[in-house]
Parts: C-alpha cells; sequence; structure tokens
C-alpha cells in the first residue's frame, strides 16, 4: 500500500529525558530531511547534524537516522530525529516536521503502516503493544515471541491444513467422475482430525498467552478483621493497605498487581463483609460485591481458629455462578495448624498465615490451578481475547463439518467459515473497523 502523507511523532515517553526521539515514516523523506538539516545523509548510517528552523537557525543537535523503504519499520521511507530530551526541544522539533508538510500520526499508526505494508501480520503487530506494555518479564518475553512470529507459524499451521483440506474437497466437487474417493478413503476425515487436534493444543497455549498479558483479577473478600489487608500486603511485599485491630478500616477497594511466576494477578482487597448501620461501610461493602461479579477468583479469607462458617457459607451462597473460589484460612500462626493445601468436597482450601508467610507459596500454586496456568511458561506466547475467540469460532465451524461427511457442500462451507476465522488472528479476513480499534489502543510514535 502506498501512502502520499507523511506522518511525525515523538516516540519517547514525556517528561524530560536525556534523548528525545522523534519518528516520521511517508514517501521522499530525503527531500523532506533538507528542511531540517542542509548536510547529506546515507540510509542506515548515523548523521550528527544540526536541526534547523525555517529562518535557518538552529533548534537543536543530535543523530539523523534514515532507513530506505522497503527496509525499514514501516516499509516506507523512514527517519528518527534522536535529539535532547526536554519537552519544548521536542515539541520545536516536531513543529517543524509538521511545517515542512507531515502530519502528526494516530496512535499505532507507524505499526499500522507496517502492517498494511505487508513488514507483519496484525498478531505480530499486537505483540508490539504486548511488548511495550508487558508487566512481567516472562510477558514480555513471550510479547517478544509474538513479534517475531511464533503465534503467527502456528496459526499458519493450522490455515495451510485447513486449505488442503479444502483443496480435496474442491477436487470431489468439481470432478466426481475423476473417482478422487474424497470420503470413502478416509483421507478427509483422517486429516479433519489431525487439524482439530492441532487447534486444541493450539487454543491451549492461546489461554496460557491470554493470561500472560492480562492476568486475572482476584478479589480478597470475607468478613472484617480476618486479615484480607494482611494477606494483600503480604503477596505484594509492602505495605500498600492500611491494616489495624478495628473491624471495617478497609472502605474502599485497594489494588495491587503482583507476579506469581510471571503471571500478573491483579489483587483487589475489599470491605469486610458483614451488616453494619455505618453508611459509609455500607457504601465499601456494595462495591464490594460489585467487584466479585467483575473478578475471575474469589479468595474468601477466614480466621483459622475461630471462623464463622455461618457466615462464610452465606457469603459464598452470594457468589456469582462458575466464579471460582479458593478458601483461605488465615492466621494459622495463632492456632499452631501447619501450612496446608487440600481439597475439601468441590473447595479447594489454603491454610496460612499472612503474618509470618507460612503457607503462601501454597496459596500461589492454588491460584495457579485455579487461572489455569503452567508456571513454567517457557515457549509462552501472548495472547488476546479475539484470539481465543476466532480459535474458538475455527473450532465449532470444524465439529460441525465432522457430522457433514454425507453433505459435502455444507462439509465445505463449514472448513470455509473455518478458515476465515483463523485468518482473522493475523489480518488476512480482518474488517477495517476492527483494525481501527486495534491499533487506537497503541501508543502514539510506535
Amino acid at each position: 500500500m502506498i501512502y502520499r502523507d507523511i506522518i511525525a511523532a515523538i516516540a519517547t515517553a514525556q517528561g524530560r529525558g536525556g534523548i528525545g526521539v522523534i519518528r516520521i515514516s511517508g514517501p521522499h523523506l530525503a527531500q523532506f530531511a533538507a528542511g531540517l538539516t542542509p548536510r547529506t545523509f546515507e540510509a542506515r548510517r548515523a548523521l550528527l547534524t544540526t536541526f534547523l528552523d525555517v529562518t535557518g537557525q538552529p533548534l537543536d543537535e543530535g543523530l539523523l537516522l534514515f532507513f530506505a523503504a522497503p527496509h525499514s519499520y514501516t516499509g516506507e521511507d523512514v527517519i528518527e530525529l534522536q535529539g535532547h530530551g526536554g519537552p519544548v526541544v521536542m515539541h520545536q522539533l516536531l513543529q517543524r516536521c509538521l511545517e515542512l508538510g507531515a502530519r502528526l500520526a494516530r496512535p499505532g499508526e507507524f505499526t499500522e503502516r507496517a502492517y498494511l505494508n505487508g513488514r507483519m501480520d496484525l498478531a505480530q503487530a499486537e505483540g508490539v503493544a504486548d511488548l511495550i506494555e508487558a508487566s512481567t518479564a516472562l510477558a514480555a518475553r513471550a510479547a517478544l515471541r509474538s513479534l517475531q512470529g511464533d503465534f503467527s507459524e502456528l496459526i499458519q499451521q493450522l490455515t495451510n491444513k485447513t486449505i488442503a483440506l479444502r483443496t480435496l474437497l474442491e477436487a470431489t466437487l468439481d470432478f466426481p467422475e475423476e473417482e478422487v474417493e474424497f470420503l470413502t478413503a478416509g483421507r478427509a476425515q483422517q486429516q479433519l482430525s489431525a487439524v482439530r487436534e492441532q487447534l486444541d493444543a493450539t487454543l491451549a497455549a492461546t489461554r496460557q498467552g491470554s493470561l500472560l498479558r492480562d492476568g486475572i483479577q482476584a478479589v480478597l473478600i470475607g468478613e472484617p478483621n480476618v486479615g484480607k489487608s494482611s494477606l494483600l500486603n503480604r503477596l505484594a511485599g509492602e505495605e500498600v493497605a492500611i491494616v489495624t485491630e478495628v473491624p471495617g478500616t478497609t472502605r474502599d477497594a485497594v489494588r495491587e498487581q503482583i507476579d506469581i511466576d510471571g503471571m500478573p494477578v491483579h489483587i483487589i482487597d475489599t470491605a469486610g463483609l458483614r451488616e453494619t448501620t455505618d453508611a459509609v461501610e455500607r457504601i465499601g461493602i456494595n462495591r464490594t460485591w460489585a467487584m466479585i461479579e467483575k473478578a475471575d477468583l474469589a479468595l474468601l479469607v477466614s480466621d483459622a481458629g475461630g471462623e464463622n462458617d455461618g457466615a462464610n457459607r452465606a457469603i459464598i451462597d452470594r457468589l456469582p455462578v462458575g466464579l471460582a473460589r479458593i478458601r483461605v484460612k488465615n492466621k494459622i500462626d495463632l492456632t499452631q495448624r501447619k501450612p496446608g493445601r487440600e481439597t475439601v468436597g468441590n473447595e479447594e482450601q489454603v491454610w496460612v498465615s499472612a503474618k509470618t508467610g507460612a503457607g503462601l507459596e501454597l496459596l500461589k500454586q492454588a491460584i495457579w490451578v485455579q487461572a489455569g496456568w503452567h508456571p513454567s511458561g517457557e515457549g509462552v506466547f501472548t495472547a488476546r481475547t479475539r484470539h481465543i475467540e476466532a480459535l474458538q469460532t475455527a473450532q465449532c465451524h470444524l465439529a460441525t463439518a465432522a457430522g457433514l461427511t454425507d453433505r459435502l457442500e455444507l462439509y465445505a462451507e463449514e472448513l470455509r467459515l473455518a478458515h476465515e476465522a483463523l485468518g482473522g488472528i493475523t489480518g488476512e479476513y480482518t474488517p477495517d473497523d476492527l483494525l481501527g480499534e486495534i491499533f487506537s489502543k497503541f501508543c502514539i510514535g510506535k
């Protein structure tokens, strides 16, 4: 795709820094750069120069890097101006680029052009944003795998096998007199079974990648004074929540993100659940139930030495159907009970001490299990909800196809729909409005 306009943006974070970068992309940038510096330059060689304003007066001194199309990030001519990282200097230099005919880039527009120019597919482009936003070291490594094409390669393998199956089917439909024996030889079902098995494995890996990117929302709930805030502080490794012996100290939600072996877990400490006449505390309790509705996991904390089973059962009965939960028996340091983890009925229970940290590793293991996370994380790539939905859609169409061996036209249509769902992941079949939504969430300058 050929663009006629030139885009420019400050590519470094806001604020002061030793170096600031302005990125420019578009056609004929060698001519464009003549308005910034009188010196000649070569592709892929840094030039130390003075950047000039419209009157020829110096704006800043720094490096100019030129990347000629198509060997650049966007596939177009690209220039990077590396100057001093003061906000005033950067904005003056950006204003000079606008005077020379560039326009301000939209969020993610550089990466969008890279995608539209065939420099990367859509899954790789999303890997760029995931790498920038990664909240753990493991998430950063996984995002880099997506950017380098590991996820795209798996999708391409599935797509190629689906295409091969469609080719075999179309040959049977178009040339029945040639006795292709599409079904009688069992080739179709064997190939379909192989595609479905590989898709199932890819979907499982994609769910891991989604967990690594987004993490889970875990809400600490229970009666007042059972140690929810102390447990949050222990998990976070610092005093992020106020802890007192006064029941009802926590009135509003306290949020903290923690890293459990590479998986981001967003822990929310909430107001203690009890009947109260305090208007402010009642607001906090109502907010707690609103948090519970949005959570992926409930950590029901109780006092290991004197818990109120009736109150806890009332809380459990109000939890949303299907919400994963872990019963956390806290304060074992007061009961001399050893830390432990066990399953009682259909409930997972963990015995811990927020005060001493005993049993905390067991609690983390229980959170892994409830989240469906495998702590090794090696080979995992980042993935998004839309990727999971696309794979599930393909999975449904392939399952439907398996039951249509006696109706080949319908069989062919289900394969086509599965192929289209897979293509949506890498951008082979992607509506423009989805592209706009994806790239609008990128940072400006990338």
